[in-house]
């Protein structure tokens, strides 16, 4: 017997195994196949499978990732799916751990779309926008006859202004001969517009789709029509989410078709509430007109008199303006004399020789008070500083040198104090009472008296 028969492996050991060599084995992948049985649990995660016309194969997107997927995920789709080969090992289950989703081809369109609208751009093909006119005479619709978009346009240009009016040009809006036809169409309505002045707007749309359905209006040769356009052209392709390179192309977008039909023409209801609002003011206005202008009338017819009793009325006014002047020469006359008196009083009072007189009085009363208060001030100064004499004296060392003392300096001017200071033959200088002396030190030998002491 074999020794794996010897030692048997459990099951959970041979799907942990299994799992471990499809992860390390495989690895990341990416699988393009058709969507079935897709669940979406209350949990968050997507379960689904991919399928062949020969194979299928169990899927898992779990809630972390399935949030950044925006692809729809119906049952039936295309897609591409990047992920793990793994193992569910409670079931043996051989399962994809998804990691990414997105439409089977989505991700080659979108890239073409870019590169094409950015060669547009640089070409100065989306610089149209010019104005639509509000509303137009006569609107060209390029959509397919029997599809929504039609059946949109004309309700809403029906209930809000069925005074435009509508030509169908039916064109497909998917598929190959889609392009081609709304080339052709364009063409021919820029080349009949010198014929028929009345046409001045094209409307270019068709309802929602994916990318593919819509891949006809992003055709470079179309974008290129409508920026030729003599025409202003309005492109409503889609739903809002979509954007088409006609889009870029014409004057105006419109997310929808209906919304389109509302941007294209005003609402008859508002407007015709506009216009009864309109008619209410204009009908109070001319009212208040005519009453103002009948007041000012009647005010008019009160103020017209016959010529005689203007005449009288101004003769009277003469009269009352010819007293009111007299009385005010009069008075000014008067007030003039009262001010010249008034000033001559204040000319006598500010004579000069007044002036000088009073100035001769206040400085001979000065004189007089200076010259019996100048003795009395020199006195008290003389007693001050007698005073002051007596005091310094009292505290100054001459007055001790008076009593009979003297003061040994030496040369430089330093006071001797004590005998050791002094050395023989040093000489000294003494300051007197009066006068000074020259002296010299002598030996203690020969001084004059034997106490032993310098002299």
């Amino acid at each position: 017997m074999s020794s794996t028969a010897e030692r048997p492996l459990s099951v959970e050991t041979l799907n942990r195994n299994a799992r471990q060599l499809l992860e390390s084995g495989i690895g990341e992948v990416w699988v393009e196949a058709e969507l079935s049985g897709v669940s979406r649990p209350a949990s968050g995660h997507i379960y689904f499978t991919l399928k062949d016309e020969r194979a299928q194969l169990r899927c898992a997107l779990f809630r972390t990732r399935a949030r950044f997927v925006t692809a729809p995920m119906r049952d039936g789709d295309r897609v591409k799916v990047r992920g793990r080969v793994s193992l569910f090992e409670p079931r043996g289950d051989f399962q994809l751990i998804a990691e990414a989703v997105q439409p089977a081809g989505e991700g080659e369109l979108l890239a073409a779309f870019e590169r094409l609208k950015a060669k547009l751009d640089a070409e100065g093909v989306f610089a149209n926008a010019r104005p639509l006119p509000f509303p137009p005479r006569h609107l060209l619709v390029l959509t397919s006859p029997t599809g929504a978009a039609i059946r949109d346009v004309l309700a809403v240009l029906e209930a809000r202004w069925p005074l435009s009016q509508v030509t169908l040009i039916p064109v497909p809006v998917q598929g190959r001969e889609s392009a081609p036809a709304l080339i052709a169409a364009l063409g021919m309505l820029n080349r009949q517009s010198a014929l028929a002045p009345e046409h001045d707007a094209i409307l270019i749309t068709r309802g929602g789709g994916s990318l593919e359905d819509l891949w006809a209006f992003n055709d470079e040769h179309l974008a290129r029509a409508i920026f030729h356009s003599r025409l202003p052209v309005m492109s409503a392709v889609g739903h809002e989410v979509d954007v088409t390179l006609a889009d870029f192309a014409a004057d105006s977008r419109a997310p929808t078709p209906s919304a389109a039909a509302e941007r294209l023409v005003p609402d008859a209801a508002t407007l015709r509430q506009r216009l009864i609002q309109l008619e209410d003011r204009l009908t109070r206005s001319q009212r208040a007109r005519l009453d103002t202008q009948g007041q000012r009338l009647d005010h008019l017819r009160a103020r017209l008199r016959h010529p005689g009793e203007v005449l009288a009325y101004r003769r009277r006014q003469l009269e009352q303006l010819e007293g009111r002047l007299h009385r005010a020469m009069n008075a000014g006359l008067a007030e003039r004399r009262e001010r010249e008196r008034h000033l001559r009083q204040r000319l006598t009072l500010r004579s000069p020789r007044r002036q000088v007189e009073q100035a001769e009085q206040r400085l001979t009363l000065a004189t007089r008070r200076l010259q019996h208060s100048m003795p009395r001030a020199l006195a008290r100064h003389r007693e001050r500083l007698a005073a002051v004499s007596r005091e310094l004296q009292a505290v100054s060392p001459l007055a001790i040198l008076g009593r009979g003392y003297s003061i040994l300096e030496t040369p430089d001017g330093r006071v001797v104090k004590r005998a050791e200071d002094t050395r023989p033959g040093e000489r000294l200088e003494a300051r007197l009472g009066e006068g000074r002396l020259a002296l010299e030190v002598l030996p203690p030998s020969e001084a004059p008296s034997s106490s032993g002491h310098k002299q």
